[in-house]
């Protein structure tokens, strides 16, 4: 455990150290975008985070590979080396796609030869337990194409989801600290080697992420671009993938008893494509939602909108740091209860626990329908939005003279412009703005304050 610690800790350093400076090359390199209709940020804001965490990876891999018990992953599988393959040729197309914009089939075409990397390199799909079926060896044209449909669709999954500040990076970091303790428990409690490198992957997400989010929460200061959240979205794909094919379930077997415990106790993970479903349900059904949405108008499934779950939390009223807990609050139900739910299914607790939280969570997400309102002597003991809101008396003087002037129809338009231009805080080229971005007309623009 010390181990996976020590790299976890190295990841998050390296990339938190990185993101500084890159940050500083995504303005000079022009890699901040105007904003577009489905923005919620006001600012143009640098990307090219995930260049940080590309070697936030390589450093936690070397020190993993110079460790001595973690150096056996490397020896006896080659999947660490698959995963720097295909991260390293997702993280291209990343960076590419945030400065330049590729085309989404393009993307969709570079995610699949990633994932066909890392296949040709062993990190593949072997066998698939079933539950009521039992173990079901796959072919290698099956494995090959649902290892390349597993990886697509956490990649795109995690890709749909990042559409707020912290958000992906937070839900990935979730998901990865409940596989860590899943694979992790086969790997030191059942004595099964074969689930160290999913282990190992997964401490190594977590770092990536913990190590970015201080620069990505509400106001970011960077966005993690295509080039983060299509990494992060493979390498928790590989995890998935590494612990599907290698851990045999007569292993299991054998410490169990039974196959049909052993069956019971991995359905949370072995069911086909359940990894990614359940882990980062969220993601996955923000993914499915969205196809179908976009399909049903007849548009492209590529095609941006502004109708994800992020995107309806603030559109019900919830604040952009409520928005983003609630989504925290979802993934870590979801991806801790199927954790519990493998290490004992037969507690009726688990349910009852998971069922009150989630009466907890619809609580919280339905809030903003309900305005309370605060009585006086209470609303110095609440935040500032369930006060009442009160005059002052001079406002209250002013209000008959306002009522009696009332402009002409020529004054009505310039008043109204200038009331809109007050609303409206003034951009200035090259003074840094909220989210610590230089607010620039254009991304062309060669006169950026750093």
């Amino acid at each position: 455990m010390r181990e996976y610690l020590l790299t976890l800790c190295i990841t998050a350093a390296v990339t938190y150290l990185l993101t500084g400076p890159v940050r500083k090359f995504a303005i000079v390199a022009g890699a901040m975008p105007e904003i577009r209709a489905r923005d919620v940020h006001r600012e143009p804001t640098p990307r090219l985070g995930g260049i940080a965490m590309f070697f936030g990876l390589c450093a936690g891999l070397l020190v993993a590979d110079h460790l001595t018990n973690l150096n056996e992953v490397f020896e006896k599988s080659n999947e660490p080396r698959a995963l720097l393959s295909g991260a390293a040729l997702i993280w291209l197309i990343g960076v590419l796609d945030d400065k330049f914009e590729i085309d989404a089939l393009i993307k969709l075409g570079g995610q699949m030869i990633a994932a066909g990397v890392m296949v040709m390199q062993g990190l593949t799909i072997l066998w698939l337990p079933v539950p009521w079926v039992g173990t079901v060896a796959l072919t290698q044209w099956q494995g090959t194409l649902l290892t390349v449909a597993l990886v697509v669709i956490t990649i795109n999954a995690v890709n749909f989801v990042d559409g707020l500040d912290g958000l992906a990076a937070g839900m990935v970091c979730i998901a990865a600290a409940a596989f860590f303790m899943y694979t992790y428990r086969i790997w030191y409690s059942y004595g099964i080697e074969a689930a160290a490198p999913a282990t190992l992957f997964a401490a190594i997400l977590m770092g990536m992420c913990l190590g970015f989010l201080p620069h990505n929460m509400h106001p970011a200061r960077i966005f993690m671009g295509d080039s983060g959240s299509m990494l992060i979205g493979l390498v928790l794909a590989a995890g998935a993938i590494s612990v599907t094919g290698n851990v045999d379930p007569d292993n299991l077997f054998s410490v169990s008893g039974s196959e049909r415990s052993t069956v019971h106790q991995m359905v949370p993970v072995y069911i086909p494509l359940v990894m990614p479903l359940t882990i980062i349900a969220i993601p996955a059904a923000d993914l499915i939602l969205a196809i179908v949405r976009r399909t049903w108008r007849g548009q492209s499934p590529f095609a941006a909108d502004r109708g994800h779950l992020h995107h309806r939390l603030l559109e019900i009223g919830h604040s952009h740091s409520r928005a983003v807990l609630i989504m925290y609050f979802w993934s870590a139900l979801i991806a801790f209860g199927a954790l519990a739910y493998s290490v004992n299914s037969a507690s009726m607790w688990i349910v009852l626990g998971v069922v009150f939280l989630s009466a907890i969570g619809l609580g919280l997400l339905l809030l903003p329908r309900f305005t309370p309102r605060t009585p006086r002597w209470a609303e110095a003991f609440v935040p500032p939005r369930y006060r009442r809101r009160r005059r002052s008396a001079a406002a209250r003087r002013q209000q008959p003279a306002a009522a009696s002037a009332e402009p002409s129809a020529g004054d009505a338009e310039p008043v109204a412009d200038r009331a809109e231009e007050e609303r409206q805080p003034p951009v200035t080229v090259g003074v840094t703005g909220a989210n610590g971005a230089t607010a620039i007309g254009g991304r062309r623009s060669s006169k950026v304050r750093i």
